[in-house]
Formats: structure tokens, sequence, C-alpha cells
């Protein structure tokens, strides 16, 4: 730390800094020490398990949330030093998205293993339409991000334009998860209540299920969880953002790391904890009682739901 800064108190420090304060330094190591936990399991986990996607999602996350925290580490003894404080807010806005990405190729594995005749779009449709929001939310908030980083206040450059496009970004991203989120209620709903939008389909001449009514074993029921859990503290994360941002740079909400550390740092811990120990490997890809109903078992079904009745009406009248 520069001589000139000695004497001060961390209050005076902070009203130097870009934070509004001094950023913690027992917060940073606690931090960099949780995340990184968190990421050497999910690499070994995606080795072991040769779940792959989850090292440019989870492990992604987990690095650029190492590198957020390593540049308010650095901060703490160099505040004036704008270089970590760009690389925290580049990092830390950024951190999440893949891990939501993450999330998105998962619900397609359950509707794949559910029966995507209660779904509106295919396993596939739903991960490149929620994967491709996601990469145009990273974009955007990368822009933001850079933008607000690299302007140079004391040359009369404003972060202002940077923080409005980071903004859209993460408000963009908000209403990704909102819409995904009625998807996902929708269609547990629909498989609940064996409500699906058409019918089963079979390959001949084995009349081996394509898109039938799948079983929820213990493990998957465990991995739903998982992704309810995650789902909902990352959406709480993006309002905490959206919020935060809207407030301005010297708004209360961003002056304030409590509520940072809170809102943002804990959300995405326990997001990436949970599928440490609820992992898709094991719950999800290897979960050898993914059974589905035998086809007498769900014409049986088919015979109950709403769409069968219809079309057995249809059938009636029209013999008649």
């Amino acid at each position: 730390m520069a001589r000139s800064l000695e004497g001060l108190s961390p209050e005076e420090l902070g009203l130097l800094s870009a934070y509004n304060y001094l950023p913690s330094r027992t917060a940073a190591i606690i931090m960099l020490a949780l995340f990184g936990v968190t990421t050497i399991l999910h690499t070994g986990q995606a080795v072991h398990h040769r779940t792959w996607f989850l090292l440019p999602t989870a492990v992604l996350c987990g690095i650029m949330e190492l590198l957020g925290w390593g540049g308010r580490l650095w901060s703490y003894y160099d505040v004036l030093n704008s270089t970590p404080f760009q690389i925290q807010i580049t990092c830390a806005i950024l951190a999440p998205t893949p891990l939501l990405a993450a999330t998105f190729v998962m619900f397609g594995q359950i509707i794949n293993r559910l029966g995507s005749i209660y779904s509106r779009l295919t396993p596939k449709q739903y991960t490149i339409l929620f994967c491709t929001c996601d990469v145009v939310s990273l974009i955007v908030q990368g822009v933001g991000g850079g933008l607000a980083a690299s302007a140079d206040v004391e040359a009369g450059e404003s972060p202002d334009l940077g923080g409005r496009i980071m903004l859209g970004g993460i408000a963009f991203q908000l209403a990704v998860i909102t819409v995904f989120n009625i998807c996902v209620a929708e269609f547990m709903w629909r498989y609940i209540t064996n409500r699906p939008l058409r019918p089963a389909t079979y390959s001949e001449p084995e009349l081996k299920h394509t898109d039938a009514r799948g079983i929820i074993t213990p493990k998957l029921r465990y991995m739903l969880g998982a992704l309810a859990i995650s789902t909902v503290v990352l959406f709480a994360r993006a309002i905490y953002r959206t919020i935060e941002l809207a407030d301005g740079w010297n708004g209360k909400i961003i002056s304030n790391e409590t509520y940072f550390i809170v809102l943002d740092a804990v959300m995405v811990l326990i997001a990436m904890y949970v599928l440490n120990l609820i992992h898709p490997g094991p719950f999800l890809y290897h979960d050898a009682d993914s059974a589905v109903l035998s086809v007498p078992s769900q014409e049986k079904i088919n015979r109950r739901s709403p769409w069968a009745r219809r079309e057995q009406a249809a059938t009636t009248d029209s013999e008649a």
C-alpha cells in the first residue's frame, strides 16, 4: 500500500476506493477457500463421471469466482489500483452464467427421462434455446463489465454506460430464468397430472418407446430437488444484481459488502455445493433404475389422459 495512505482508517480508505468501502480480507480468504474446494471437486467429478459439459459450465463458474475474489483480496492491499477492481467486477458478474447453462442441459436430460410428451419443446430445443439466451446474456454483461471497469473516472469518463449495459444483460438473464422456471413448472405439472401435449410414439417393429412416460426414481427425485435449489438461489442472485445495478455505482446496495457476500457469493456457493453433493453423474446420467413404463402400462395411462380421451371421443364421432 502506498505510504501516502498509511494511517488512514478502513472507512477513509473505503471512501477513496471504487467499491465505496475497503473489501474485507477475511471474507475474500474464506470465499477463495470455499470456491477453491467446490471447483476442485467439480473438476474431479466431471472427469470421474465423464460429465464433460460441467467443465465449461460449473468448473468455469468456479474459476471466474476465484478470479473475482482474488481481485477483491488484491484490492484490500492496493485499494486505489484499478486493475483488481476491473477483474472482480467483470468476473463476479459473469461467473454464474455458465452454471445456469449446466442447469438447462440437465433439465433437457430430465425431459428425456420423464417423457417429452409433457414438454412444449424437445430436450434439444430447450438446450439450444436457453443456452443461446445464456450466451447472449454473458456477452452483454461482459461488454458492459468491460466498459464499466475500463472507464477512467479521473479523465472524466463515466462507468454509467457500462453499468447500463450490464443491467440490460443481467435483466435479460433474469427474464430467461423466469421463463425457464415457468417451463419447468408446466412440465412437472403435466407429468404429475398426466396431461401430455401429444401421444407417446413407438418405433416399429419392436414397439420400443421414443418419448414414453418415464418413472421418477429415488435418484432422479434428488436430482430434481438439487436443480430446484440451484435455480432458486441463482434466481435470487439475479434479482439482487438487477436491483444493485439499477441503484447505481454509488447506491446504498452496491456500497454494502454484506449484501454482496450474502446475496451474490453465498447464492452461487449454495448452487455449486448442492451439485457437488447431488451430482448429475450418479444421480442423472448413470442412474441404473431409469426404466420407463412398458408399452401396455403406457397405453393404459394414455387412455386415462385428457389427450387420449379427446382422441377417443373424436374417433367415436367419426365412426358414428
